[in-house]
């Protein structure tokens, strides 16, 4: 049974969080400090607890992302602190330079609770997966990795996806054991036109 993402957002509750996903990066930039975010201000979909990504891309390239997969806070806190996460936090870049920011492309997924994968091996896990629909979390002792379910454009074959997805994890891509716990989950993302 595939998990439900509980309702989509509005189109205005869309826009307040990618208006304000631009403020916290701006003001990140400009070293200023907004006022504090008081989810009881916002639409009762933006206070309920929700994980969800802040990826950030640069003329079509990733330009980073940051998130959480366990819902811990209001929806428009967890989307402010990664945004901020996003463009300042994310190790892989450099910070965000304040002459990006009209180049910038924000975009927001909300996860749905991941559920898992049962499986008996490699093979049975990898045919498992739904190509450009699921989002994968791999899990094996300290090594944990994610892959949202738009990697998808870029690893359409869903084994060189789970290679790349055992990299990001700190793994090595022909990696197996038993031990390997697999989740998958599905996203409600929309993005800065």
């Amino acid at each position: 049974m595939e998990p439900m993402l509980s309702a989509e957002l509005k189109h205005d509750d869309e826009q307040t969080l990618l208006k304000l996903a631009r403020q916290v990066i701006t003001a990140g930039c400009q070293k200023q400090t907004l006022a504090e975010i008081k989810p009881a201000e916002y639409s009762p979909a933006l206070q309920e607890k929700r994980s969800a990504f802040v990826t950030l891309t640069k003329q079509q390239l990733l330009r980073g992302c940051i998130g959480s997969l366990n819902p811990t806070r209001p929806l428009v806190l967890e989307v402010s602190h990664n945004a901020y996460a996003s463009a300042f936090e994310d190790y892989r870049f450099p910070n965000l330079d304040s002459s990006e920011l009209n180049q910038i492309k924000i975009e927001i997924s909300i996860l749905s609770p991941h559920q898992p994968i049962n499986f008996v091996d490699e093979s049975s896990l990898i045919n498992q997966l739904k190509p450009f629909q699921d989002g994968v979390i791999l899990q094996y002792k300290q090594h944990r990795g994610t892959f949202l379910p738009q990697v998808w454009e870029k690893l359409p074959k869903p084994d060189a996806f789970f290679k790349q997805l055992k990299q990001k994890a700190n793994l090595p891509p022909d990696f197996w054991s038993e031990e390997i716990k697999c989740y998958k989950y599905q996203v409600f993302a929309f993005h800065e036109s």
